[in-house]
């Protein structure tokens, strides 16, 4: 495989642009992957079907010719990530998505001994799969996705197959649940066991870019949330200790919760404004609601209509729907449009009377 990395680097912005040539069947495929230094990149391929070598050698070039042109360099320190090959169909694979923890049920789930606690990362939430020699990575939607090679090359080290779910946040893949290993299905299985087993199982080699989302016990568990919230943590996931791994969301309730310290939510751009601030909406059933306007901090590309985002917020205006002091977090890709509703956003409370 050729390739090469190029980074830019300008006040706020440090963007990383890889390039690779990639053998297939008969041709090559030019595979490209983009993003900010340090974080999961996006990737892409500029040949659908394998091309020959010259044409892939042309495509290439041109490609650093490019970049080069707007003040990027080479660079010796950059991994190159080559994208999967067929990233629009489905894997057959889906996550479980987990409902809200209210404020007035997170003291019963404090003090029932049979829900474990973990961290809930601020990442992107990514499944790790290893069949034979190939490893591959899932998104958050079921589609086939990247992984940064550092953690893909650490997989590769155990000798059993497996399906791992996690998130990553840039070289880092934080392993919180475990669905298969070797020929065993254990997404039937309570979360201890299959807990216990990923435990094990990730004791058993090296892998600095992979890390165990350690399980809090019950009666400890309050004083720790409290230490995440000084740490400014995003939050926890509450799991009952028997409820197996079940695809999709319930319509309501379940047997395990993520509970925030902050409110996010994910909001679609409709239109782009003066002073890198954007427009955002969301979906209230078959209606369309304003959602007030984010400014677009210097380290982010500025998003373009249609493009589904992800902000932090204090809380929202139930007449408006606008949501008051936003800070906006990146784009997300994994979200679907239709995923960018009012239900989850906190109002701000109603003053008495």
């Amino acid at each position: 495989m050729e390739s090469i990395s190029l980074y830019y680097r300008e006040g706020p912005s440090d963007k990383v642009y890889q390039a690779s040539i990639c053998p297939k069947d008969d041709g090559y495929h030019v595979h490209f992957a983009y993003g900010r230094r340090g974080t999961t990149l996006s990737t892409g391929s500029k040949t659908q079907t394998p091309v020959a070598y010259p044409i892939a050698k042309g495509i290439y070039d041109k490609l650093i010719q490019e970049k080069m042109a707007k003040g990027y360099k080479p660079g010796a320190d950059g991994v190159v990530t080559a994208p999967p090959e067929s990233q629009n169909q489905h894997t057959g694979i889906h996550c479980q998505l987990l409902n809200p923890l209210h404020e007035q049920q997170l003291a019963e789930v404090l003090l029932n001994p049979d829900y474990w606690m973990q961290e809930k990362i601020d990442g992107r939430r990514l499944l790790i799969k290893k069949d034979g020699n190939q490893i591959s990575g899932i998104n958050r939607l079921g589609f086939p996705t990247a992984i940064p090679e550092s953690i893909a090359r650490e997989a590769a080290q155990y000798p059993r197959d497996f399906l791992l779910d996690g998130e990553t946040v840039g070289e880092t893949f934080h392993a919180f649940d475990l669905l298969t290993i070797g020929p065993e299905d254990m997404r039937s299985l309570g979360f201890a066991v299959r807990y216990l087993r990923m435990r094990d199982m990730l004791n058993a080699f090296d892998h600095p870019h992979i890390r165990l989302v350690e399980v809090i016990f019950p009666f400890e568990t309050a004083g720790q949330l409290q230490r995440f919230k000084q740490e400014g943590k995003e939050g926890v996931v509450f799991k009952h200790k028997d409820a197996p791994y079940t695809a999709g969301r319930p319509n309501s309730g379940g047997s395990q919760f993520k509970y925030k310290f902050h409110e996010t939510a994910s909001f679609i751009v409709t239109k782009v404004n003066d002073k890198r601030s954007v427009s955002l909406i969301l979906f209230e059933g078959d209606k369309v609601r304003p959602a007030g306007n984010v400014t677009i901090p210097p380290n982010h590309d500025v998003p373009v209509p249609g493009t589904v985002v992800e902000c932090r917020y204090l809380y929202a205006f139930k007449d408006s729907g606008s949501i008051y002091q936003p800070v906006y977090l990146g784009a997300r890709a994994d979200i679907r449009a239709a995923e960018c509703t009012t239900a989850p956003l906190k109002y701000k409370p109603e003053a008495e009377e």
